[in-house]
């Protein structure tokens, strides 16, 4: 069986890189490499982008850091169709905005975390994301229990999908039986994959989409794998998979963003340092995602 790339038929469909963010020695944002950065990603095989997610840092952008980010990306890509706008936020209300300027900038979709600056019951999450579907813009929810502490079950998924507020799920439990769950329960709600180290299991469960970390070091490799999972072409998928799995599970850990944006430098790319309160990996850690990230440029992945 060859690979062949599924047919993007939805703004929320294909690889959706989450960017991460160049800063500066003095840690300001530049949006120069942010935009070519975003150019070289759609170039080497990626269908598009998720600007202010987890990993482009949007905690600590200021609200004129965070619009600009925004612009930049759907100049850069050239289709506003291309882009995902994260728009995370205490508030719904701030969250709702944040909708409203991805709308106005032109992009495609947007990702909601729910509500996390509490512990959110099912009331709470679901006014949360029809307030914010007001925006007009398709919003994709974002499942990540760990960070936030809800959980967006599948029977929760399937409420929301039912009140009109999300076309698709951002599945980041790490639990891929929960795609045959959704699958049942809300038939028509797009799963895409959430954590770059169960790509495969979700690809071959019914994902039509990936919003991916570790592309932004190695987007052509990423690519080719996305696509042979999705195809079922396990004869390609299984030893990429396996090759590239030592890095893409760093997605999952709490060092993530630290981890890509050195696997970035080594690739050539512009990564870079991380904003307070992170800080740069240990020496062990260091030590890890280096060799692992050399090992892959030196078998040829990019």
């Amino acid at each position: 069986m060859t690979s062949a790339a599924p047919q993007r038929i939805r703004p929320w469909h294909g690889i959706l890189v989450a960017t991460a963010l160049p800063l500066r020695s003095d840690l300001s944002v530049d949006l120069n490499s942010y935009a070519q950065h975003v150019r070289w990603l759609i170039e080497s095989g990626s269908d598009g982008v998720v600007p202010n997610g987890s990993l482009g840092e949007y905690q600590t952008l200021t609200d004129e850091e965070r619009a600009r980010v925004v612009h930049t990306a759907v100049e850069a890509a050239g289709d506003g169709d291309r882009v995902m706008v994260g728009v995370a936020a205490y508030g719904s209300t701030e969250s709702r905005r944040w909708a409203e300027q991805a709308a106005e900038a032109g992009a495609g979709s947007v990702l909601l975390l729910p509500p996390n600056a509490y512990r959110a019951d099912e009331r709470s999450v679901r006014a949360h994301y029809a307030e914010v579907a007001k925006a007009g813009l398709p919003v994709v929810a974002y499942n990540n229990p760990y960070d936030t502490k809800v959980d967006l079950t599948p029977a929760l998924l399937a409420q929301l999908y039912a009140d009109g507020s999300i076309v698709a799920v951002k599945e980041f439990s790490g639990d891929v039986r929960r795609a045959y769950e959704i699958a049942e329960l809300a038939p028509e709600l797009d799963l895409l994959v959430g954590a770059d180290d169960v790509l495969l299991e979700l690809a071959l469960a019914g994902a039509v989409g990936w919003i991916a970390g570790y592309p932004n070091a190695l987007p052509v490799s990423c690519a080719e794998l996305y696509r042979a999972a999705l195809a079922g072409d396990l004869a390609t998928a299984r030893p990429l998979y396996r090759a590239l799995h030592p890095l893409l599970r760093w997605d999952s850990k709490t060092e993530f963003i630290q981890a890509i944006k050195l696997s970035m430098d080594l690739a050539g790319r512009p990564g870079g340092q991380v904003r307070p309160p992170r800080q740069p990996l240990t020496a062990e850690q260091d030590a890890v995602v280096r060799a692992a990230t050399e090992k892959a440029l030196a078998e040829g992945h990019k």
